[in-house]
């Protein structure tokens, strides 16, 4: 059955009317909730068509995989409405002030239901979002948290974009390769045949050092307080603001992947394959910020994926192994440095790059990052191996 037939079966039986006016005993909604408005009643009820449905369908492939462990739950009663029209007016005139933006909602005052204003923030991206006709706008949710209120708009577009196999037949076809690292979060190249056509730097803006800073405190105060109790979480609030800097530093860098990949129309978006990084070895405080990088990588990863399919361009990722310690230029193996008090000093997190070989020098991040164009196209070092027979 479709939605929209299992949405009015569950209303004959549950909703009084003239044509059924005796509901089923217990479900009967217009006695549990008077004058509730109707498209209120038919998105819980669609709610929890979805949430049954969804269980049934999760505990049908649990049964099928054989599996003892990872039993799905019972659906919570946890809730975020989703508001058709009738329910919600949204303002977005500035109405000559910078910032005023209100809300219109029809809420339950536990007397009466009736129109209430409030006010929003937003910012450009969802402006310019929303006025794009291209995009397909559907109902929005109401999401509820313990301090704030969210309306989350669903938008849906029509996106064609080539495979990467068909891609990768195209000779001129234009690769924006990404190199994620710690203090330049990103280093981004654009290749197209063998000609570098625009390299980009995002620096952190001193995010590490903070973060550090943060996580030293973190380690400092679960010190003095000994072993915690458990199932708590202390420093909840430092947490949280660890949480929100990586966060606003994910979507900057992923704002700027997207905006190279947009001058580049039919472009391949490529990024390292680092889905298996453990922090290991140092003091608890070096393995907690570890930790948090590569939560980074994988939060910038994500995003900058999402807004660059919203362009057309699609994402590939590559074999990242040697991508630090080979030439680009010859494939030769090299080496990483660094100037101390005027001396050439080899070390492994070195700035630069060097190769024996060819002797090119150069930013080691840089390098790298050209290198996962080679890895892409199975050049130098990452040409496929053949099987051993035998």
């Amino acid at each position: 059955m479709s939605p929209n037939e299992l949405l009015a079966w569950a209303e004959f039986f549950t909703v009084a009317t003239k044509e059924h006016p005796s509901p089923w005993k217990g479900w009967n909604f217009s006695e549990r909730f008077p004058q509730m408005p109707f498209v209120y009643r038919r998105a819980a009820i669609k709610d929890a068509i979805g949430k049954a449905r969804s269980y049934l369908s999760h505990h049908s492939n649990w049964e099928k995989s054989g599996k003892t462990r990872g039993k799905p739950g019972l659906p919570g009663a946890a809730n975020h409405p989703t508001l058709y029209e009738g329910t919600i007016e949204l303002d977005l005139s500035r109405n000559g002030k910078e910032h005023a933006r209100f809300v219109r909602l029809k809420v339950y005052t536990g007397a009466t239901w009736q129109w209430c204003n409030y006010p929003i923030k937003n910012n450009r991206y969802f402006q310019g979002r929303l006025d794009d006709l291209a995009w397909e706008k559907h109902s929005p949710k109401l999401v509820l948290g313990k301090t704030a209120a969210e309306l989350h708009f669903v938008q849906t577009r029509e996106i064609s974009a080539k495979k990467i196999v068909e891609s990768k037949l195209d000779p001129d076809l234009v690769t924006v390769a990404v190199d994620l690292n710690v203090k330049f979060l990103a280093v981004i190249t654009v290749k197209q045949r063998d000609r570098v056509l625009e390299s980009c730097f995002v620096s952190d803006q001193g995010l590490d050092q903070a973060c550090y800073k943060h996580l030293k405190r973190i380690a400092s105060k679960q010190w003095q307080s000994g072993k915690p109790a458990k199932d708590e979480h202390s420093n909840q609030q430092l947490w949280r603001h660890i949480r929100r800097m990586n966060d606003n530093a994910a979507h900057r860098v992923a704002r700027s992947i997207a905006n190279v990949c947009a001058r580049y129309p039919g472009c391949v978006l490529v990024f390292e394959r680092l889905r298996k990084i453990r922090p290991k070895g140092g003091s608890k405080s070096r393995r907690m910020n570890r930790k948090q990088a590569n939560q980074l990588r994988g939060k910038i990863n994500q995003r900058a994926r999402e807004k660059a399919y919203a362009l057309g361009v699609v994402t590939a990722e590559t074999n990242p192994h040697g991508t630090s310690q080979y030439c680009s230029r010859c494939g030769a193996k090299g080496e990483r440095f660094s100037y101390q008090d005027g001396k050439r000093t080899t070390v492994k997190w070195g700035k630069l790059f060097g190769c024996p070989v060819c002797h090119y020098q150069t930013q080691a991040d840089w390098n790298a990052s050209l290198n996962l164009h080679h890895s892409f196209f199975g050049k130098y070092h990452w040409q496929p191996r053949l099987k051993r027979s035998g």
